[in-house]
C-alpha cells in the first residue's frame, strides 16, 4: 500500500542509535521529516544524509525534526552517525515493520540477494500527524528532492 498526502502517518516505535525508544506519537505537535535510506556506510546514503547534516539549520529554522531510518542495527547506526558527524536522529528499523508500513521496502535489493531493505524515501508529517509530502524512490542511487521537502515545510508555517 502506498501512502499519500492527507493520510495519517503510521505510528512507529523504534530505537535510536543512542538506544532510546522514539515513538511518532511522542513527536505530535512537531513537524517531522522521515528519510528512509537503504544502508549506512554506502555512497549515496552518505551523500544524502551529509547534505541534510550540512543544511540542518534550514530544517531547524522550519521547526522540523529530521529522522533517518534504515534496517541497519542501532549499533551500526551509532558508528555511522559518529563517523559522519550526523546531527539528527537515526532509527533502526531492524525488523522492517516501519519501512513496510510506509511502503518503503524493496523486495530485493543490490544484486537481488538482499531482501527487505528500506527504499530511499522522504515523508513530511505535519504537527497533527498527517502526511504532507511523499517521495518513494525505486532507484536507490537517486536522492529525494530535499528542496521540495523544505518547500513543503515552509508551507506548513503559513
Amino acid at each position: 500500500m502506498q501512502l499519500k498526502i492527507g493520510d495519517k502517518a503510521p505510528e512507529f516505535a523504534l530505537y535510536s542509535s543512542e538506544k532510546k525508544e522514539i515513538r511518532l506519537q511522542n513527536l505530535q505537535g512537531k513537524k517531522v521529516v522521515l528519510l528512509f535510506f537503504p544502508f549506512a556506510f554506502t555512497g549515496t546514503c552518505t551523500k544524502e544524509l551529509c547534505s541534510v547534516r550540512d543544511e540542518i539549520s534550514d530544517y531547524n529554522n522550519l521547526d522540523a525534526e529530521v529522522i533517518g531510518i534504515s534496517v541497519d542495527s542501532m549499533f551500526s547506526l551509532a558508528k555511522y552517525k559518529d563517523e559522519q558527524g550526523l546531527n539528527f536522529t537515526l532509527l533502526s528499523d531492524f525488523n522492517k515493520e516501519t519501512s513496510m508500513a510506509y511502503g518503503s521496502l524493496y523486495t530485493t535489493f543490490g544484486l537481488g540477494n538482499m531482501k527487505g531493505v528500506s527504499k530511499r524515501s522522504a515523508f513530511v508529517i505535519d504537527s497533527k500527524g498527517i502526511i504532507q509530502y511523499v517521495e518513494v524512490l525505486e532507484n536507490a542511487s537517486e536522492i529525494p528532492n530535499l528542496a521540495a521537502v523544505k518547500k513543503t515545510l515552509a508551507g506548513l508555517n503559513e
